[in-house]
């Protein structure tokens, strides 16, 4: 039987987080070009950025049912092609309508394949490494992040009016990699057990080098029966209750950052605060550098120090930089720090997020819910992600707009809900690393009886 690394498995899967980093990333590259193209103001802007977020949630909505039916492999299989018919359609665009289907339509697999991927390394992963090969998802997207600041910067200079839509094709080539290499990968062996094909999964926790392959199938095949004692087919019940309101707000919490919509506007956030366009995107391109080097170093931490340490350290810094983001723009002073003052204030705030919120997200949701609800839970997460990140991405350039708004109160707003943020990993969320998915279920269960 042939073996795997783990390691290797986990990396093939994490590039569906390429894929949805570069498509939130690569659009904040185009907008300038669509308001001018189809003549839109700030509020169809926005939706067309935002469609392809009401996509996702979409996306999010129906993908448990058939990842519980077909498998994480199959199913990320079929999305990859779609993906890459899609992104096609989207590029190919010959009016402001077609345009807005294609977008939709990659949403809906952006969502699916944003709520299988972590779920799917965390099923394959030993409990000591599950948070560091979990991130590699993240460590995925914020690499396509800072990837696609760099291609749009670049295609805007060589092709000028109509680089919007090479900047959207380029996502065909990682998406048919995607596909490809999918093939190489094997089933997760819980959703195996799930299926009673405990002799199956047996085999696959020997392929990727489990420690114990024998010893993991039983520990999940235990699981699983005390799951079907408490009737856990069903994610809203009252066993649920607690890993339903983490997911809820830890991914609440992650949007009301504002980080998505500052990703998308980077460029615009720039120019408010006086930049060319050509020297807004250039900018742009030191805060995907910034996410993805403190990413990075979030790998080497969250198995170390723990999920919830992460969170508060990062609250504090992302509170500080989000407030002097909101005084440069209440004063209407973007002299500070040479000029470059707004610049390092946003690299500061993406430096934070980044080793913490964009870090941890995807590993706590992929951890706390039990075997048989776990996808239905995962998407629970991702459709809440997307709900705010639609109206935030939506939202945000109205708000910035408005005289008596603007950018002051938008990132003070954002700075009040990381106060927020810090008391709830301070004083709700639970400590997950270095515990097996199963042995957090037991936690959870012990905690509900005491």
């Amino acid at each position: 039987m042939k073996q795997q690394n783990v390691l290797t498995v986990a990396i093939i899967i994490a590039l569906g987080g390429f894929l949805f980093g570069y498509d939130i990333a690569m659009m904040s590259g185009t907008t300038s070009q669509l308001e001018t193209l189809f003549n839109l103001n700030s509020t169809w802007l926005g939706f067309t950025i935002a469609i392809a977020i009401l996509g996702t949630i979409a996306g999010t909505l129906i993908i448990g049912k058939p990842a519980e039916k077909f498998g994480c492999r199959r199913s990320l299989i079929v999305l990859a092609g779609l993906f890459a018919i899609s992104t096609i359609g989207s590029a190919t665009a010959f009016n402001w309508e077609l345009l807005l289907f294609f977008r939709f339509i990659t949403g809906i697999l952006l969502g699916c394949i944003t709520v299988i991927t972590p779920m799917f390394i965390a099923e394959i992963s030993p409990a000591k490494k599950r948070g560091q090969l979990v991130l590699l998802n993240q460590i995925f997207v914020v690499s396509a992040i800072f990837l696609a600041f760099v291609v749009n910067y670049l295609l805007a200079q060589v092709l000028a009016e109509s680089s919007w839509r090479w900047m959207i094709g380029v996502e065909f080539f990682p998406a048919v990699l995607f596909f490809g290499l999918l093939f190489l990968v094997p089933e997760s062996p819980r959703w195996l057990i799930n299926q009673n094909r405990s002799e199956e999964a047996l085999i696959i926790f020997t392929r990727v080098k489990a420690e114990n392959p024998a010893e993991e199938v039983s520990i999940v095949k235990k699981s699983v029966e005390m799951e079907l004692k408490l009737g856990h087919g069903k994610l809203f019940v009252k066993e649920n209750r607690f890993p339903v309101m983490i997911a809820i707000l830890i991914a609440a919490f992650n949007q009301l950052a504002g980080i998505n919509a500052i990703m998308i506007y980077a460029p615009r956030v720039f120019e408010m605060a006086g930049f060319g366009t050509n020297a807004s995107l250039l900018q742009s391109i030191s805060i995907g550098a910034t996410n993805l080097l403190f990413t990075i170093v979030a790998l080497f931490l969250i198995d170390r120090y723990g999920r919830r340490t992460l969170l508060m350290a990062g609250s504090v810094g992302m509170v500080f930089f989000l407030g002097m983001l909101s005084k440069a723009f209440f004063t209407n002073n973007f002299d500070e720090l040479g000029g470059y003052g707004v610049m390092i204030y946003l690299m500061g705030f993406i430096a934070f997020f980044a080793f913490s919120q964009g870090a941890v997200l995807w590993v706590v949701i992929s951890e706390i819910f039990p075997n048989k609800v776990r996808s239905k839970g995962q998407a629970l997460g991702s459709f809440t992600h997307w709900i705010f990140a639609a109206a935030l991405i939506w939202g945000f350039p109205i708000f910035a707009k408005m005289p008596g708004i603007g950018g002051g109160p938008s990132f003070a707003f954002f700075a009040i809900m990381m106060v927020l943020h810090f008391f709830f990993a301070w004083k709700v969320l639970p400590e997950t690393k270095g515990k097996s998915l199963e042995e957090i279920q037991v936690e959870f269960t012990n905690r509900r009886k005491s």
